[in-house]
């Protein structure tokens, strides 16, 4: 088959590779989509420590079923179906408590961080376990159903802070997860829904899909106009999606006492955390790691029409062009959002 393999850092080709062999509990997908993650980006040159190469990156992905593994049952060839990011063990502690996410032995499409890998998406065929298999309504294309992964990440947030209708909410980060928070945020009822970044292009795109109120984080008196539209108090729930620093700092200072902040990004191992404002002011801090069984949701939504995602599609791209798309995105290249890759005609 054909794929786009990273075989040094920052060195992506688009070959030939051996075609994935199925175990039992496996199918064998032929690959229609798979979106560019930024985990991607940051990935391809080796700072994350968690795509060693040789390596097929990808996890956001939808496909067709061509072939099932002898214990596979209520899955045939021809199904439309999308799948989970993280690769789960049932028997696991974790997973049998339904917390699959955190499972010990999980692993992740399209990583390898050293104690296993696990082959992504982008080529022509993917291989993954039956129990991570969700289907594509009819009216959901697979270009769609590629989105489904990184919405499904933004509704487990929502989903582990216990956020109540009428609750108001901040979001820092208004890339793809964050315009995805932003967008469920008001499906589920929070008002007001805030959101702060760097990037004005990025906080117009999240005014147009349901924010309330935007603000760049380098205005004056930020902390005041947040204030203002929170009673004075500070947003019930701060969704941080960024994972660096001053984003934490800024969810911090901005929830009122008592109140819940969600961290949801991860770019920095460590931050200076602020600990006396937590303490004293007694802010709840949950972290939200990937995905909890939120695809299901997710597909329900996108059938309905109810989360927009093609605001956010910046360009549908040959697999083969894919290396030149990562090198465009790893430069930052403005207006671009997410890149969804298809297989080559």
């Amino acid at each position: 088959m054909k794929a786009l393999v990273l075989d040094e850092y920052n060195q992506l080709n688009y070959r030939d590779f051996p075609d994935p062999e199925i175990q039992s509990d496996e199918v064998l997908i032929e690959v229609k989509a798979c979106g560019i993650c930024g985990s991607d980006i940051h990935g391809i040159d080796g700072s994350t420590g968690r795509r060693k190469p040789p390596l097929i990156m990808g996890h956001e992905a939808s496909g067709v079923i061509l072939e099932t593994g002898s214990a596979v049952e209520n899955w045939q060839p021809g199904d439309r179906v999308t799948f989970d990011s993280t690769v789960y063990p049932l028997n696991d502690w974790f997973t049998l408590k339904g917390r699959y996410n955190l499972s010990d032995n999980r692993q992740v499409l399209g990583v390898s961080p050293g104690e296993y890998k696990r082959h992504g998406a982008f080529a022509e065929k993917v291989v993954v376990p039956h129990h991570i298999l969700y289907r594509i309504p009819e009216n959901v294309s697979f270009v769609e159903a590629a989105m489904v992964e990184p919405i499904a990440v933004a509704a487990h947030a929502i989903s582990v802070s216990n956020l109540k209708p009428g609750s108001s909410a901040l979001v820092t980060g208004a890339g793809m997860v964050g315009v995805f928070v932003v967008q469920l945020l008001k499906l589920f009822g929070a008002s007001p829904v805030i959101a702060v970044d760097i990037d004005d292009k990025k906080l117009e795109l999240a005014e147009k899909l349901g924010a309330d109120f935007v603000f760049n984080s380098q205005e004056d008196s930020l902390s005041d106009k947040i204030l203002e539209l929170t009673k004075n108090r500070g947003a019930d729930f701060s969704f941080e999606v960024v994972g660096i620093a001053e984003t934490v700092q800024t969810c911090i200072a901005n929830t009122r006492k008592g109140g819940s902040v969600i961290l949801v990004g991860n770019l920095s191992p460590q931050i200076h955390f602020p600990l006396q404002q937590v303490v004293t002011r007694e802010i709840t801090v949950q972290g939200s790691c990937a995905i909890n069984g939120e695809y299901e949701l997710v597909l329900d939504l996108l059938a309905g029409k109810q989360v927009d995602v093609a605001p956010l599609i910046s360009a549908v791209a040959p697999l083969s062009e894919g290396a030149e798309w990562f090198k465009r995105l790893y430069a930052k290249e403005p207006g671009l959002n997410k890149v969804i890759l298809v297989p080559d005609n």
